[in-house]
């Protein structure tokens, strides 16, 4: 990983092996140690490891901090199911992503770690204090009583890292904090299976958000926790204010064809929405049993009119992909690091650079 960031940061300088070469003026190396050192076939001391983030015009923390990434706070969401080696792999496939996108925010001096945090976590007493919980985020971020129409892009702007990966069944997604040697502050991670449909991957990200702002001190038992996330995903997603107004105060019954309209302008399952007018008192407890006996008994297995066509995935994570061309475009690295970085083929990355077909 040193010789990846000694390339990347020669790139980021505008310097060939030899003109890099020419200015070790306090360690002699020649144009092809350099080339040895980026191929990872030899270590450089730490006397041309100083000099070389001298010379490039980078810290020393930058060229050997590759591999000084961790992951703390880890929560799963996940079944029972899920075994140890299913999660170690998750966490390394999490791992390696975070690392690189790291390294591309680090070569366009970005912060890595800001995030618009809307308040330090809370704790709660019962899991329906969730409400409120989401009432304070959407009037912190501004989000006004509306309907969220890309919750991957609002997490984005709001500084976490959305990584949305194809995960074992058994894990949903989850939350972690990435440190790293020399940087204080750590990074929020949010991440989810993308192999779930669109309307269970908006409320598993903002479900992992809640468990982001539910202090751990809460006197919630595991399961009450996992129901203040989801009432909290719920409430960000179909604000109450919205929902009464849409919806009604009271409802004896709602229609299959209001359900469909519904899950349609919240952008969430038709269970969820059924779930959710029943936590706001809309409808009462006999309705909702009644519903998943009667239309939607198949409701919890099979999305009825899913909102995305077959093959294609909306919301997806756009940042990370959108600053590597940035620093392709600023001559900032090459096309084969541009490539490491996204782990695409080169002439994939170079094609979509170029703007046309690989």
């Amino acid at each position: 990983m040193v010789g990846d960031r000694i390339k990347l940061a020669r790139a980021k300088s505008g310097y060939s092996l030899r003109e890099l070469a020419e200015l070790m003026e306090e360690t002699k190396v020649s144009p092809q140690a350099i080339g040895k050192y980026e191929r990872g076939e030899m270590m450089p001391s730490p006397k041309v490891l100083k000099e070389l983030s001298n010379r490039l015009r980078v810290s020393l923390e930058f060229l050997i901090d590759a591999s000084e990434v961790t992951m703390t706070e880890v929560e799963f969401r996940a079944k029972a199911a899920t075994t140890t080696k299913e999660e170690a792999q998750v966490q390394a496939s999490v791992q390696d992503w975070v690392q690189r996108y790291l390294q591309l925010e680090t070569i366009l001096e970005l912060q890595s770690s800001h995030w618009e945090i809307p308040f330090e976590p809370r704790i709660l007493s019962c899991p329906a204090e969730a409400e409120g919980l989401a009432k304070e985020v959407r009037k912190y971020w501004k989000l006004g009583a509306e309907p969220i129409a890309n919750v991957t892009e609002l997490l984005e702007e709001k500084g976490l890292k959305v990584y949305i990966e194809s995960l074992p069944p058994n894990v949903s997604g989850l939350t972690c904090f990435v440190t790293r040697t020399n940087h204080p502050d750590p990074v929020p991670v949010v991440v989810v299976n993308q192999t779930f449909p669109l309307e269970r991957r908006r409320l598993t990200l903002l479900h992992e958000l809640g468990h982001r702002l539910i202090d751990p001190k809460s006197p919630l038992t595991k399961k009450e926790e996992e129901k203040a996330a989801n009432r909290f995903a719920a409430a960000m997603l179909m604000p109450e204010e919205h929902v009464r107004r849409e919806v009604g105060i009271q409802r004896h019954s709602v229609s299959h064809a209001e359900v469909m309209a519904f899950k349609k302008l919240y952008k969430v399952s038709a269970a969820a929405f059924i779930y959710r007018l029943k936590d706001l008192q809309i409808i009462a407890e006999n309705m909702l049993v009644y519903f998943f006996q009667s239309v939607g008994r198949t409701w919890r297995t099979a999305e009825p009119q899913p909102l995305e066509p077959r093959g294609v995935q909306y919301e997806l994570p756009v940042r990370f992909e959108r600053l590597c061309y940035r620093a392709l475009a600023e001559k900032l690295i090459s096309v084969g690091a541009a490539a490491y970085l996204l782990a695409r083929p080169a002439d994939e990355v170079k094609a979509g650079f170029d703007g046309c077909e690989a």
